[in-house]
């Protein structure tokens, strides 16, 4: 069987379904605030160049949800799979936002939950990319229960940006 990158998932807060081209203006409405990229690698991601350019990307990689608040059924956020290593049993989930309104813990905690719980059925471990000085992310991985492993570069917009690799091992992860 194999890795679906784009199931349909459902919590108690959050519906999480694959990113369609029509979800762009509401996808926009959340990305558009400056606050949710203030720590961000990316920066431009709340102005309509750079957020048209991670859209587009999200779109190509076929492997990009949407958060989906239950109650409301409102887009607040998105997040995907990505480098998906077969032989490696290796997974990264990110490209994660939310809404400033979904920050303090329970939302992002169900969205890693449930993508986590699904990537497990395949995979061994999965990968977070933070950029180094993303400390609200840092902590928000910190307390999901992924581990700091390394710092390295990875590529962003045609620049090699450093980053903390975070890793939970799905055989014994347990969610917080």
């Amino acid at each position: 069987m194999e890795f679906d990158l784009q199931p349909q998932l459902r919590g108690e807060r959050l519906i999480l379904r694959p990113l369609q081209a029509s979800d762009r203006q509401p996808l926009w409405e959340v990305a558009r605030d400056p606050l949710l990229w203030a720590q961000h690698p990316d920066k431009t991601r709340h102005e309509p160049e750079g957020f048209a350019r991670f859209f587009e990307g999200s779109l190509e990689s076929r492997s990009a949800l949407v958060v989906v608040d239950a109650a409301s059924e409102q887009i607040i956020g998105s997040a995907r799979y990505y480098d998906w290593d077969p032989e490696l049993r290796e997974v990264a989930i990110g490209y994660t936002f939310l809404a400033r309104s979904a920050w303090g813990g329970a939302v992002n905690r169900e969205l890693k939950q449930l993508m986590i719980g699904h990537a497990a059925r395949w995979a061994e471990r999965v990968w977070f990319h933070v950029g180094k000085h993303n400390l609200r992310s840092r902590r928000a991985m910190e307390k999901i229960g992924a581990t700091a492993q390394f710092e390295g570069p990875r590529p962003l917009n045609g620049e090699m940006i450093p980053f903390i690799y975070y890793r939970i091992d799905t055989a014994g992860w347990r969610p917080s």
